[in-house]
């Protein structure tokens, strides 16, 4: 794995990284992984890329989600209620709510979902 980081002189801790999204792990169709602990940072994320129908299965996470729509239709489960939302819509689940998402759309879903968290912790339910 390669990236660039820049250190403060005054820390240990890298000032900014620079990662080449080729680099990083790859999840569910053409979806990226970044889980910051492995570069010294406490947040991580899914940059999604999902066809229709796609999405993952319900599941929990110890902390809040946040997604931000990018491209595409998507419909989130969140609790017992149904959201629909469509490009620059920011939805927002917290810790232990049960919550899904699926493209509803005819073309690629993109979107970036943010987990306060050095690593992704997720407990699927289905």
């Amino acid at each position: 794995m390669s990236y660039e980081q820049s250190l403060d002189p005054r820390e240990k801790d890298p000032s900014y990284i620079i990662i080449n999204a080729v680099d990083l792990e790859k999840a569910q169709g053409g979806s990226v992984k970044f889980e910051g602990h492995a570069y010294g940072f406490g947040t991580s994320f899914f940059h999604v890329k999902d066809r229709p129908g796609e999405g993952p299965p319900l599941h929990i996470h110890p902390y809040p989600e946040t997604w931000i729509v990018i491209k595409g239709s998507v419909r989130f489960t969140v609790g017992g209620d149904n959201i629909q939302a469509s490009p620059g819509t920011i939805v927002v689940a917290g810790k232990e709510i049960p919550h899904k998402f699926v493209n509803i759309g005819t073309d690629l879903l993109e979107m970036v979902c943010i987990h306060p968290s050095p690593n992704i912790i997720q407990t699927n339910l289905e």
